[in-house]
């Protein structure tokens, strides 16, 4: 598709419905942030990250050069041809075919999401506070889709092996659901290990969503590959795009 490294999502979507997830070889970018950063908010060089974006945009020939929302770990989702980059949203939605919709992430999960007939696709940035907010639940009904009819992906995040948090992490997804307590195993003290594909995969299961794919990767083992700001501290961006073509 282009002379970026990226990864195609392996799923059953409609022949009209494209979608990439970036790492983070192939940009411009040098130091901590080598070196396809997507992001301006990280202390890189703008004009850098502004050549990265458009050396995405051309490589992928995409319809139109995606607005990057403003996100704050929330529930608000975003109309893709209705956006600023002063938009403040975790989840973009479209269902006009040229419209891109994109999130960033180094560690928080990027979900995808498909209608079956191709007419609606989304792009969700869910950290554990998005989660437990409801972020995925919020893109799912901002399709206006059945959901029994919408196909999703789990982009890469930080591994189960990874994400130690605190005991108020997990309390606040039990007081959820109960059956969270499946993705948590403990650490050291009153530290946990999350699995947030598996509390993904609950909150989905829970929204309608049966077919479900993707996951498994570790944004924060897989160094050569993938930014982790948990890992690093001060580090790039990477992108999970979706969009649709006529």
């Amino acid at each position: 598709m282009s002379g970026i490294p990226l990864l195609i999502p392996d799923w059953p979507v409609p022949p009209g419905v494209r979608a990439v997830q970036t790492t983070r070889a192939g940009g411009f970018s040098t130091g901590s942030w080598s070196s396809l950063n997507l992001a301006l908010h990280t202390g890189d060089d703008p004009a850098t990250v502004r050549r990265n974006r458009l050396r995405l945009t051309e490589a992928l020939a995409l319809p139109a050069q995606p607005v990057w929302p403003r996100q704050v770990h929330g529930v608000v989702v975003a109309r893709a041809d209705a956006m600023t980059e002063d938009t403040g949203a975790d989840a973009v939605t479209a269902r006009t075919a040229g419209a891109v919709c994109s999130v960033q992430t180094a560690d928080c999960l990027p979900v995808l999401f498909a209608s079956t007939d191709g007419r609606r696709v989304a792009a969700a940035h869910a950290g554990w506070r998005g989660l437990v907010a409801g972020v995925l639940e919020a893109t799912v009904q901002a399709m206006e889709h059945p959901p029994e009819h919408i196909t999703a992906w789990l982009g890469p995040a930080i591994g189960a092996e990874a994400f130690e948090v605190g005991p108020e992490v997990r309390t606040a997804f039990l007081a959820c659901d109960p059956e969270a307590k499946e993705a948590f195993r403990p650490g050291k003290g009153d530290r946990w290990f999350a699995d947030v594909y598996r509390l993904a995969r609950q909150r989905l299961l829970r929204a309608g969503i049966r077919d479900i794919h993707g996951g498994g990767r570790c944004t924060y083992t897989e160094s050569e590959t993938f930014f982790s700001y948990r890992r690093d501290g001060t580090c790039g961006r990477m992108a999970t795009l979706i969009w649709r073509v006529s």
